[in-house]
């Protein structure tokens, strides 16, 4: 699984002009499944957001998770973050899961964020044009993998 994350003072995200999830303070995830991915990437995933360090603290030294600050995790499913650009001038998307195994690992993402603790956890609607708003604060802005099979987390 692959998620962009990116520190915000606030984001929502929309569909049809109608406000579906919304934070103040904390994460908006931009996530991605790929082929081969599994329930326990995603909880492996959800551990390591909840639990980065990338908050200031009151030194303004990024030493707080998201568990620290009591924040919130506006999570976006996003399969384009599997899309491979290297050849050709439109991306390839074959390395993403198929939409049958996406959602319940999207799912499983957002649970696993909330049984770790964190105070909010909103969703983006799989499988929808949505419009996403935020205020990165910083910016910061994080990409993370799950580890291959067999590698060491």
């Amino acid at each position: 699984m692959r998620a962009l994350l990116q520190r915000v003072s606030r984001a929502r995200v929309s569909v049809g002009g109608a406000v579906r999830g919304a934070i103040g303070p904390g994460l908006v995830v931009l996530l991605g499944a790929g082929a081969g991915d599994a329930p326990r990437d995603a909880d492996w995933l959800a551990g390591k957001v909840a639990g980065l360090r990338i908050f200031a603290d009151g030194e303004k030294q990024m030493n707080l998770s998201l568990l620290d600050t009591g924040g919130g995790a506006l999570v976006v499913p996003q399969f384009t973050l599997f899309g491979d650009a290297r050849r050709g001038r439109r991306p390839d998307f074959t390395g993403a899961a198929r939409p049958e195994t996406a959602e319940p690992l999207f799912e499983r993402f957002c649970a696993a964020l909330a049984e770790r603790g964190v105070a909010a956890v909103e969703r983006g609607v799989f499988r929808a044009h949505m419009e996403v708003e935020l205020v990165n604060d910083g910016p910061v802005t994080i990409w993370i993998e799950t580890p291959a099979p067999g590698a060491a987390a």
